[in-house]
């Protein structure tokens, strides 16, 4: 990795963002991290990083600093229903910093909306319906317009379902709360957390695209992923419940809305990254073996 000196400021630095700044403060970089209450303040600092409390709320005097000193901005607060919440606070901030040459913002595959099963890739035009949906759309506009507005570089990832230690189906199995929810013909793809931050560092040593998808090459049904992490752990699986029966939060009958596969061609031949977890059988045998931590 390039740019030992680079001081990368995370906006919402939890477990995403954080595999991705663990990765570069390897590397020499300056990492700075907000959260949105004094506890994940002080769980950032633990880690050795710069830590400020921001909520969107109002602006942080001590991150305008930081945000001024930057060369790299990670975003991956959601948006609120007046916009981002940097771009609300701190937009004359980031203006007024020099030395700003690359923004990165995660977002979410959720941006494309149904396209009932059928392949889909970055050419796609996202169709995402909910509110929510809308509002991701629009933050990513907005900061692929405002990084080519002050001639740094802006890229946006769409992330599929993210796993990996301490959050896949491997621990939902042993707390007991895994479910196998049948709806016929649904799938979805999924993204390892380690593999989040492979791509995202390639794209910003190399990238020349500024939306990828990042995503397995394997979408599929989710009681399938239940069904292989009880194999793995040599437990029985829990029962399928069909959709229609299914005690589902109004945010999972959202999730379940939205069928489609995506194409992770881009961040392979563009990038050159070959994911280390290219399906999710292997990302859960290597949750279960410590081997991914």
């Amino acid at each position: 990795m390039t740019q030992a000196n680079g001081h990368l400021v995370c906006l919402g630095l939890g477990y995403s963002a954080g595999r991705i700044a663990q990765r570069l403060a390897a590397d020499g970089w300056r990492i700075s991290g907000t959260a949105r209450t004094p506890s994940g303040v002080e769980a950032i600092a633990a880690s050795g990083y710069d830590a400020f409390l921001f909520d969107g709320t109002q602006p942080n005097a001590a991150l305008g600093a930081a945000l001024r000193d930057a060369t790299h901005i990670l975003l991956s607060a959601p948006p609120g229903t007046d916009g981002d919440p940097l771009l609300v606070q701190h937009r004359a901030d980031l203006e007024q910093a020099p030395n700003l040459k690359w923004i990165g913002y995660l977002s979410t595959l959720g941006v494309y909306g149904n396209s009932d099963g059928e392949w889909i890739d970055e050419t796609t035009l996202p169709r995402a319906t909910s509110a929510r949906g809308q509002r991701r759309i629009a933050s990513e506009a907005e900061w692929l317009a405002f990084g080519k507005r002050i001639g740094a570089t802006a890229q946006v990832f769409r992330l599929a379902g993210i796993y990996g230690p301490g959050r896949s189906a491997i621990e939902r199995m042993r707390e007991g709360t895994a479910h196998r929810i049948i709806k016929p013909g649904q799938v979805f793809n999924r993204i390892h957390v380690d593999d989040i931050a492979a791509v995202v560092c390639a794209a910003m040593e190399r990238g020349t695209h500024d939306i990828y998808n990042v995503a397995d090459g394997e979408p599929s049904p989710p009681q399938d992923v239940i069904t292989y992490a009880a194999e793995l752990l040599q437990m029985p699986p829990p029962p399928e419940v069909p959709f229609e029966e299914a005690d589902l939060s109004p945010m999972a009958i959202s999730f379940y809305a939205d069928n489609r596969r995506v194409s992770n061609r881009r961040i392979r031949e563009a990038l050159g990254v070959e994911l280390k977890y290219p399906n999710y059988r292997e990302g859960l045998r290597a949750i279960v073996s410590g081997a991914s931590v």
